[in-house]
Parts: structure tokens; sequence; C-alpha cells
């Protein structure tokens, strides 16, 4: 009932991943027309704003729906807000999320950076799912579990960016709260004066003789 009649090539599911239709700043003005008109006030969607943003910033790809709506529950932040902001991590800003993460990571972890090639990381990442999948067949066969891969990747990758995106992380999800909570504010309370005056002159009373009728005389 849900599927497309017209099913899409693998290639083009791919450039409107990287590209959606319109562009980015249409789907950027879709998600923001989209917080607008949440029934609830600016704060709680700033709060749910707040998670969804810090979410990106984790390295639980797959999984920034659950965390981003757990962490708005936890801090009575609007859920659906939650899950919207997580758009902020996209195609464009991937890469820059995980650099900021992975370099604020080593300088914790007092590692030193220039020893992390990044074709080197881009090999971790393909050795840890290689792992999964050869550990995933080794349940159901005679074949023995590798994790030497995923142990690598935890070291050099999950671990560093875990515990570097919460700087950066609580930066932008603090910074977006400060600025889109005033412009809700205000969205919110031009809506209600544009309300208030539909009913004010709804409720006014006409005077006599105004409208569709017989004249008198």
């Amino acid at each position: 009932m849900f599927k497309r009649r017209d099913r899409r090539p693998a290639w083009q599911i791919v450039r409107h991943t990287v590209r959606p239709y319109g562009g980015w700043r249409r789907a950027f003005w879709y998600v923001q027309a989209r917080l607008q008109r949440l029934p609830d006030t600016p704060e709680k969607i700033g709060r749910g704003i707040w998670a969804g943003v810090f979410t990106t910033f984790t390295p639980f790809y797959g999984l920034h729906f659950i965390v981003a709506a757990l962490l708005a529950k936890i801090g009575r932040g609007n859920i659906l807000a939650a899950l919207m902001a997580t758009f902020f991590g996209n195609p464009l800003t991937y890469l820059p999320i995980a650099a900021a993460s992975l370099t604020t990571g080593y300088w914790i972890l007092g590692r030193d950076e220039s020893a992390h090639d990044p074709a080197a990381l881009g090999t971790r990442f393909a050795d840890a799912g290689q792992d999964l999948w050869h550990n995933t067949i080794a349940l159901f066969t005679p074949e023995r579990a590798d994790w030497h891969g995923l142990s690598l990747f935890y070291d050099d990758i999950f671990l560093p960016w875990l515990v570097g995106g919460l700087i950066p992380g609580a930066l932008a999800a603090t910074l977006s709260y400060y600025l889109i909570v005033p412009v809700l504010t205000a969205q919110q309370n031009r809506r209600r004066k544009i309300l208030s005056s539909k009913l004010e002159r709804l409720s006014t009373p006409r005077p006599p003789g105004d409208g569709i009728g017989p004249k008198d005389g």
C-alpha cells in the first residue's frame, strides 16, 4: 500500500539522499516551516531542537532518531522537534561534524591527531563493517568470530568521536536553542495577534442596514 509505484534506480536514491528534491535550501525551509507549526511552547520546541542537534555529533548513526527522542524526553522537550532537528546532520555537514568531534576527542584523550591518517580512518570503517558481517555469519556457521577490526574502530574512531562530540555538540545545540526560541516566540505572538484580530472582527456587531437584504424605504 505504501510502496512507490515507480521504482527508483539505486543511483537516483543516492542522488536524492545527497541532494533532496529542490535542493537543501528548500529542505531547510520545509523543516523550519514544520517547526513553526508545532503546537507547543517555544522553550519546549527549543529543548527538542537542542536534543536533535546534539545527537548529530554522536557516533550512533542509524540510531539518531532514538537517541534524540530519549534526550528530548529526559529534557522535557518536544520529541517531534528533536526528530526534525536531527536533519542538522546531512551530507553537507557530516565531514565538519566528524572533524570537529574527532579532533576534540583526540585532544581530550591526549592522543596525537597527526598519527591518525584520514585514509586509515576510512579503512577502520571498512574493517569494522567486514567484522560485523563475518561475525554475524559465524553465529550460524563453524567460522570463528574475529573482533580485531571492530576493536581498532572503537579505539581510533568510536571512542574519540563519542567523547569529542560532547563539547562541539553542546555548543552547536545551545546556539541553535538561543537562536530559534526568540524566532518561534515572535512568530507565535504574531499568529496570536492575527487570530485575535479576526475573532474581534467576527464578534463585533454589524451596524443596521450593513449587509445583504432589502433596504428600508
